[in-house]
């Protein structure tokens, strides 16, 4: 079984968000942004640390989680190849709030911290950015749910074991039934 070509899976699903995803131009255009940060490096530990944030936003249930997709390195690969020099900046920095938020709030590293804390700390962060009003603030909560979504939903384990994936062309079927709880399809 082929799978579809990354990239184009990944130009689908920024197209079926509207193209509202950060970074999303890069992605429908096939261009880098003119302005990148230079020698943008993640450490083995920020791989790490992005993750746990994944597996955070997908655990493992009766599929694998974000964490066994490698989430980590496909947000590396968009925020490098994707985001522009502010953008970058605004994820780094984003990146190292919740380092430091999250160790002032639960005394511990968030990488040593209950899923259930990571979970909740997350939430609200998210809570806060909805209670403020404001469009920008905190952006690194989107960028890491929208990086998980796209990341997780468009790699094999994703499409194959969370969604139904037929390979395409299939045969076209114009009534399939539908039971509640059936999976979407890929």
């Amino acid at each position: 079984m082929t799978l579809m070509n990354r990239r184009d899976a990944l130009k689908s699903v920024v197209l079926l968000m509207g193209g509202t995803m950060i970074g999303s131009t890069a992605i429908l255009t096939g261009c880098a942004p003119d302005s990148q940060l230079k020698d943008l490096n993640f450490s083995p530990e920020d791989l790490a640390f992005l993750d746990e944030i994944g597996e955070t936003i997908i655990p493992t249930t009766d599929t694998p989680g974000a964490k066994a997709t490698k989430i980590g390195e496909f947000m590396q690969m968009m925020v490098k190849e994707c985001y522009d020099a502010e953008q970058q900046t605004t994820f780094i920095s984003g990146l190292n709030s919740i380092r430091t938020d999250f160790k002032a709030e639960k005394s511990v590293e968030f990488m040593e911290g209950t899923p259930e804390d990571r979970l909740a700390f997350l939430n609200a962060l998210h809570q806060k950015y909805r209670a403020s009003g404001e469009e920008k603030q905190p952006v690194i909560i989107h960028m890491l749910r929208d990086l998980t979504v796209l990341g997780y939903f468009s790699s094999e384990i994703g499409a194959t074991q969370a969604l139904r994936y037929q390979e395409t062309p299939g045969r076209f079927d114009p009534c399939v039934e539908y039971k509640k709880g059936d999976r979407a399809w890929a």
